[in-house]
């Protein structure tokens, strides 16, 4: 579903100080029963042939040399990552020893990126967004690359709000930023503050105002800069790099050293309290794909407003997603409204699309192989 990046002035020349790091180890629950512990949304096959781990890897090519392209994730997604990440150098695919939050797994990263290029400049990314506009995906990631190799400062890439979400951190954008380094495309601002998810009214003054940007979870900086910054503000994480850079064993290490770091999102330990952050507004489509009402406006339409990846038999009923991951079977809907429909393999789900964030909450009430 990407396209491609033919203009090849918008990107930078292969370049062995350009890293990349991306984060895949994200439980999905909310995909339930098609995502499972083992296999989470980012490795699903939602939006065609490739799974959104494909789709993050595939924008890269040609901006990050493949060689310098990491992967984190958990020791229970980890043979599925190396399968689906196959084209990767396979010491470039690290499994988290232990659940530690959103900071501790960036510290990985940057320390395994610095222990390989002191000079790196490294974008952090998620594997389980959906943008389908790789050419301007690349060109912001240029600009943002050249600016954070050139400046102290960390960048952060933000979405143009479409409507009012209470379900997304915003970043409240200052005037634009005065920067060194070559002139870029993408003008970026110096960063405010990062606010909380908000409540729906103030999540509309947000909207009002102009100045916001959703929160995307993508942040662009070197190794030097965050590393000092990490030193100020978290000086627990900035040790952790530097351990690795001395360890003799690194998987050891961190399988020794990783669990006792304390658990906290890389917003709270870093970008809150970084001296200076920047922003660059994305030009791109953006969607975290967080639930089935998701991946529903990427289905077709059959019906009465009924979304779906299979052909249905339906009467009277409005509004359902279906999706069936068992093509020799038949979905038949008759009379019914609002649902969300999912089958596979050995499971059956039947819920309230008004209730679809509600599905994470199934866990506790399903078996362990099931999970």
């Amino acid at each position: 579903m990407s396209s491609t990046a033919t203009n090849t002035s918008t990107t930078p020349s292969t370049n062995t100080d350009q890293f990349a790091l991306i984060l895949a180890g994200g439980s999905g629950t909310r995909f339930w029963p098609l995502s499972r512990n083992a296999r989470p949304k980012q490795l699903l096959n939602l939006f065609g042939e490739a799974t959104l781990l494909n789709q993050t890897i595939s924008r890269l090519e040609g901006l990050i040399p493949k060689e310098n392209i990491l992967i984190l994730t958990n020791t229970l997604q980890e043979q599925a990552v190396r399968d689906v990440a196959s084209e990767l150098p396979a010491e470039n695919i690290f499994a988290e020893p232990a659940k530690r939050d959103t900071a501790p797994a960036v510290a990985l990263g940057v320390g395994l990126i610095a222990a390989r290029n002191p000079n790196a400049t490294i974008i952090v990314l998620p594997s389980d967004q959906l943008i389908q506009d790789t050419a301007a995906f690349q060109s912001i990631m240029h600009d943002a690359m050249i600016v954070a190799a050139h400046n102290p400062a960390l960048v952060t890439i933000g979405i143009k709000p479409t409507w009012a979400c209470p379900a997304y951190g915003y970043i409240e954008r200052g005037g634009e930023a005065h920067t060194e380094g070559a002139q870029t495309t993408h003008q970026p601002h110096e960063v405010s503050r990062f606010r909380e998810k908000p409540d729906p009214e103030l999540a509309e003054t947000f909207l009002a105002q102009g100045n916001f940007a959703w929160n995307a979870g993508m942040f662009i900086w070197s190794a030097k800069t965050v590393i000092d910054e990490l030193t100020e503000h978290t000086p627990e994480l900035a040790g952790f790099i530097e351990e690795i850079g001395q360890a003799s064993d690194i998987k050891e290490f961190v399988n020794t050293r990783f669990p006792t770091l304390t658990p906290i999102s890389i917003d709270y330990a870093l970008m809150e309290k970084a001296s200076r952050v920047l922003n660059i507004e994305a030009s791109f489509d953006w969607d975290d794909v967080g639930s089935w009402l998701s991946v529903a406006k990427y289905l077709e339409t059959q019906g009465d407003n009924n979304k779906t990846n299979t052909d249905l038999a339906e009467i009277d009923s409005e509004n359902n997603i279906v999706f069936n991951a068992r093509p020799e079977s038949k979905v038949a809907l008759l009379g019914v409204d609002d649902l969300i429909v999912v089958q596979t393999d050995d499971a059956l789900l039947i819920a309230n699309r008004h209730q679809a964030d509600a599905i994470k909450n199934l866990g506790g009430q399903l078996p362990d192989e099931l999970l």
